[in-house]
């Protein structure tokens, strides 16, 4: 193996092993990461650190695009096992992939979906990682086709520009209606899935499974999916 190789695989290993006790510290310490911190429990100097994440940001965000991306694998993992041609399943496995994906990693996903981190201002790095989840669940729309059943209610003109924007920034062809009931749903799925995940559902309702089944087949039914 020739020294650049070698050099590129101690790098990426190293900054593997950072990410991995900086995960850590998020369990402990939420998003409120030392960097010395990090770099004492790896017994190495700070600034041997700073070679590899030049800043506590540039190190938050690497630990917030690798969320991201595992928590889209495990959506679309969920969603590949299910028939083609059975939307409304394929619709519930995201958002149960989602759903287990976060109770396995509850400080990964505080760190992209709880509060924002005082003085951090996310990137553009993240911004194509943040959507994989609302594009699978809009493939699904899509696939769909003429079996969605109609909107509930007409869109205001001004609404209608901004989803217009959305759909033209990205070179899509979803109708503004149909993104619109995919947006409301992707905000509940996530404001279903904080309450169960920051321990608002307490006391509140125990079965928390059907509960969070229940309302996907809600925001399913919202999107116009047939049953």
């Amino acid at each position: 193996m020739s020294a650049p190789s070698l050099r590129a695989r101690v790098r990426s290993e190293m900054s593997q092993e950072i990410k991995a006790v900086a995960r850590r510290h998020l369990a402990t310490d939420g998003a409120h990461l030392s960097l010395r911190a990090v770099a004492r429990d790896l017994d190495i100097v700070a600034s041997a650190l700073y070679r590899y994440f030049p800043s506590r940001d540039a190190l938050l965000t690497a630990l917030i695009v690798d969320a991201y991306d595992d928590l889209a694998a495990a959506a679309a993992a969920a969603e590949s096992a299910v028939p083609r041609d059975d939307l409304r399943g394929r619709w519930v496995a995201v958002c149960q992939g989602v759903r287990d994906w976060a109770l396995a990693h509850p400080a990964e996903y505080g760190l992209i979906y709880g509060s924002p981190v005082p003085g951090y201002a996310a990137p553009q790095d993240t911004v194509e990682p943040a959507t994989k989840v609302i594009l699978l669940l809009a493939a699904i729309v899509t696939d769909a086709g003429d079996r969605l059943r109609p909107p509930p209610s007409p869109l205001t003109e001004p609404l209608r520009d901004d989803l217009h924007r959305l759909v033209a920034g990205r070179g899509g062809t979803l109708p503004e209606e149909q993104l619109d009931r995919v947006l409301v749903a992707w905000t509940h799925l996530y404001g279903v899935l904080s309450f169960e995940v920051f321990g608002r559902l307490n006391i509140m309702i125990e079965a928390r499974a059907d509960y969070f089944d229940h309302h996907m087949h809600l925001m399913a039914d919202l999107a116009g999916l047939p049953r």
